[in-house]
């Protein structure tokens, strides 16, 4: 007989408390070997492919493509031991015999830890330890059989458009109540149980129309539409609105767009960066040309080619081994000023997800080619949506090249919790006094902006003029080379 194991999503680390599904890698009935990736999920910070832990039979999947869910929450159920492929195939092999064995009442009996470190991988996944993953026994229900998602949505909105049906079930397939079980009850997200919670209705009386009873909004929904027609509400308020999970047009010319995922959180820190950050800008206009002829030399020099950010960056750590109070953070609760000796550099990097900052690491201690490389590696990674929670995090001073949008100068807002970041504008022929005379020549405009609590205009004004002299004579770099 095989054991059904529920999986569900694993902590990701770094403060993340949810994740929407991106893509299934699976699908019901597959046969998942331990550790294989079976969900793509997207969070605040990046792409994660996640792994199952157990090796089996998927008996079921928790959650469309879209969806959004919280840590802990179930993923999918996977029918684990020597007779789980039989077993979730059913009798006949049909679609709806396979998922049978994913339909269970609400009683969930606790699995032996021996059992659970036999199934499972033991691997961790961002402070997720599968070997202590408990495994739990499902009863299965035969009068309940799981239908496919086409088939749900079509039992839904038959369901829907026939009205209560005299058994007194729910449009759109809502079971009626059933008796108060014990343990966590499955919901699709936590609007839906704070839905119910505000208006006084017990989700452990409700038996959810979701994959394996999970309680989905329109349940709620549908109960307290129910209970306010029989006069038994608990509450008479109005039902909370949740947000929107896509851009929708709430009415003619107005769109709403969510912010969530890598947007909310670019949101969130950009907003603590102008609230907490005292920050100050100064700029200054260079001459660019001696650095680009000095690429241009080196790349003709054979080898792989070096880029203009690399150099710039290259540039930057120079200039912050001489002020070194720029690269640094605040810590505001022990009124302390960080200051870092090593330097993992930032760069802004424009995505289809929204603006990304990833971190190259040890950026004091690589020289351009190197520097090159691993811009080259991250940016991919950024456009391609799998840059990981560490790539993303770390970093102690920021090199944001807006050049690339065309644009002069900016006022970049700081990264939070660092202390400054240095804006490069686009390199372009400009009419330059050049040995006292008028002459075309490439000129950058440089920005810099800095926390002013770690500093002063002094220190500030120093470490962009030495990166204005670097730019304009590469051989000054030659003095920390």
């Amino acid at each position: 007989m095989a054991q059904v194991l529920e999986f569900k999503l694993p902590d990701l680390g770094e403060g993340l408390t949810e994740a929407e599904i991106v893509r299934w890698l699976v699908e019901v009935g597959d046969v998942v070997a331990v550790d294989q990736p079976v969900v793509e999920v997207e969070t605040a910070k990046a792409m994660v492919e996640v792994p199952c832990p157990y090796g089996g039979v998927v008996t079921a999947r928790f959650g469309e493509e879209g969806t959004e869910l919280p840590v802990g929450a179930p993923l999918l159920t996977v029918a684990v031991g020597a007779s789980a492929e039989g077993d979730a195939a059913g009798p006949a092999g049909t679609p709806d015999a396979r998922t049978e064995g994913a339909r269970t009442d609400g009683a969930r009996a606790e699995g032996t830890r021996e059992s659970s470190r036999t199934e499972g991988s033991g691997n961790v996944l961002v402070g997720y330890g599968t070997s202590e993953a408990p495994a739990r026994r499902r009863r299965v229900r035969p009068d309940r059989p799981a239908p496919t998602a086409p088939a749900r949505d079509a039992q839904r909105a038959a369901n829907g458009s026939a009205g209560l049906a005299a058994n007194g079930s729910a449009p759109g397939g809502h079971a009626p109540a059933r008796e108060a079980v014990d343990g966590p009850v499955p919901v699709i997200s936590p609007l839906v149980r704070r839905l119910a919670r505000q208006n006084g209705l017990d989700l452990r009386e409700m038996t959810g129309s979701g994959p394996d009873g999970l309680i989905m909004r329109a349940d709620v929904e549908y109960a307290l539409r129910a209970a306010a027609a029989q006069g038994t509400a608990a509450q008479e308020r109005p039902a909370p609105v949740a947000q929107p999970s896509a851009a929708t047009v709430t009415s003619p010319g107005v769109t709403r767009v969510p912010l969530k995922g890598i947007r909310g959180a670019v949101a969130d820190k950009l907003s603590r960066s102008r609230t907490e950050i005292p920050d100050a800008t100064c700029w200054v206009d260079a001459d660019a040309t001696e650095l680009m002829r000095t690429r241009a030399a080196m790349n003709a020099a054979g080898g792989p080619k070096i880029s203009v950010l690399a150099l710039l960056a290259r540039i930057c750590t120079a200039a912050l081994a001489r002020f070194p109070e720029l690269n640094s953070s605040v810590d505001t609760e022990a009124r302390e000023v960080v200051q870092y000796q090593d330097v993992h550099l930032g760069f802004a990097a424009q995505t289809d997800r929204g603006l990304v900052v990833p971190v190259v690491r040890d950026a004091h201690a690589r020289d351009a080619e190197s520097l090159t490389a691993e811009f080259a590696r991250l940016t991919e990674a950024a456009r391609a949506g799998t840059l990981t929670p560490g790539e993303l995090t770390g970093g102690t001073f920021t090199l944001n090249n807006y050049g690339v949008f065309g644009v002069d100068g900016s006022t970049p807002i700081i990264n939070h919790p660092e202390a400054a970041m240095l804006g490069v504008g686009r390199i372009v022929p400009k009419p330059w006094v050049h040995e006292g005379e008028l002459a075309v020549r490439q000129v950058v405009q440089l920005s810099l902006t800095f926390d002013h609590r770690v500093c002063d205009g002094g220190t500030a004004g120093g470490f962009l003029r030495y990166v204005a002299d670097c730019v304009e004579q590469p051989a000054v770099l030659l003095r920390t080379l």
